[in-house]
């Protein structure tokens, strides 16, 4: 968590040199401020881990690839360090998130009915919101990138390594496909919200995070 508390002692910092932590001309109290920041870092049961929102910088092996992961969250993480700097940094991915919590809550996600197990001789199995999904896959470790051959349809994918897990992360109209294939739920007005994040960030990438 390095990262993380580098991050919080940035924020004492300039809260500091802006004056007192006691109350401002706007009646807006510092230490509220600091609170508020953290919060959104710390929001929920982890909703974002923000020492990892960039995909690539901490890899996963093929090897650590393999086992059962099941739903814990809404996932999002960046291409690059410099597209993340250009949304507004952890806490943009932490507010993407908190914005796609809900509306997975509403299409009915959950760690009973989504989960994915990689094997080691290269086949998947998985229930999206559940409905199957398997067949075979490839991942490309240098690129973290899984690409799923089903009977139904073959999709791309990224991993990322994650405190808790990992996460399965998608383009926004893969995710949208891949729901709307497996889950039956075209024209859901739930899904424009996963659209119209996707339209808001470059390079962003959505879907799931996932624990053993």
């Amino acid at each position: 968590m390095k990262k993380l508390s580098t991050l919080a002692v940035a924020a004492c910092m300039m809260l500091a040199g802006c004056g007192t932590m006691g109350t401002g001309a706007n009646g807006t109290n510092g230490a509220n401020i600091l609170g508020d920041i953290l919060g959104a870092i710390t929001n929920g049961s982890g909703v974002i881990n923000a020492i990892t929102s960039v995909i690539g910088l901490d890899k996963l092996t093929a090897q650590q690839l393999v086992g059962t992961w099941t739903y814990s969250g809404p996932g999002c993480a960046f291409t690059s360090e410099k597209l993340l700097a250009k949304a507004g940094g952890e806490v943009a991915a932490v507010q993407i998130e908190q914005k796609l919590l809900p509306t997975y809550q509403q299409l009915g996600f959950s760690a009973s009915n989504t989960v994915i197990t990689f094997n080691n001789d290269g086949t998947f199995a998985s229930k999206i919101d559940g409905h199957p999904f398997s067949g075979t896959y490839v991942f490309d470790e240098a690129n973290c990138k899984i690409t799923l051959k089903g009977m139904l349809l073959s999709v791309n994918c990224y991993a990322k390594r994650e405190a808790n897990g990992i996460s399965i992360l998608f383009e926004a109209k893969k995710l949208l496909t891949l729901i709307q294939t497996m889950s039956a739920l075209s024209g859901n007005a739930n899904l424009e919200t996963i659209g119209e994040l996707s339209k808001s960030y470059d390079g962003v990438r959505l879907g799931f995070d996932m624990k053993r």
